[in-house]
C-alpha cells in the first residue's frame, strides 16, 4: 500500500505523521467516512452537501484536522462531488491508481494517509486541475 515504507530492520512503518490502527481509525470515523479515507471508497455522487458549498473558509481531512483546501480555489465541476482548482502548500500528496482499468491520480492527506478522492487535468485557470474530492473526507471550517 502506498502508505507504507520499510524500516532499516524490514517492518512495515507508516510514512505519514499521523498513524493510527484500523480499529482506532474505525472508533473515531464514521462507517462512510472510514470506507473513502481507510478503504479508498467513494462516495455517490451528489450526496455531499459540501457539493454546494460556497461560503468562505476552508476544507480540512475527516481524519486528521489538516487544512486541505481553501473555499477560494473551489469550483462548481458539475461532476456530482466538491472540486477544487488547487490544494494548500504541502497538504495533500498524490499517487497512481490503476484500479477499475484506468489509470488516474489519487490524491491523498499529506498528514494521515486519508483517501481524498482523485485530480484530473480537466480544471479551470489558472491551474487546469480538477481535484475531485469526496465531501465524506473534508470537514468544512466558515470563516
Amino acid at each position: 500500500m502506498w502508505s507504507k515504507k520499510k524500516s532499516a530492520n524490514g517492518a512495515q512503518v507508516s510514512a505519514f505523521s499521523v498513524n493510527k490502527s484500523a480499529d482506532e481509525w474505525r472508533r473515531e470515523l464514521t462507517p462512510e467516512q472510514f470506507s473513502v479515507l481507510r478503504r479508498h471508497g467513494t462516495e455517490r455522487p451528489r450526496s455531499s452537501p459540501l457539493d454546494k458549498e460556497y461560503g468562505a473558509g476552508a476544507y480540512m481531512c475527516a481524519g486528521c484536522g489538516q487544512a486541505l483546501f481553501d473555499a477560494d480555489a473551489k469550483f462548481d465541476s458539475g461532476s456530482g462531488w466538491p472540486s477544487f482548482f488547487r490544494p494548500l502548500p504541502n497538504a495533500v500528496g498524490t499517487t497512481e491508481d490503476r484500479s477499475l482499468f484506468m489509470a488516474r491520480t489519487e490524491v491523498h492527506c499529506a498528514r494521515c494517509g486519508g483517501h481524498l478522492g482523485h485530480v484530473f487535468p480537466d480544471g479551470p485557470n489558472p491551474t487546469g486541475e480538477r481535484y475531485c474530492m469526496n465531501g465524506v473526507a473534508l470537514k468544512f471550517v466558515p470563516e
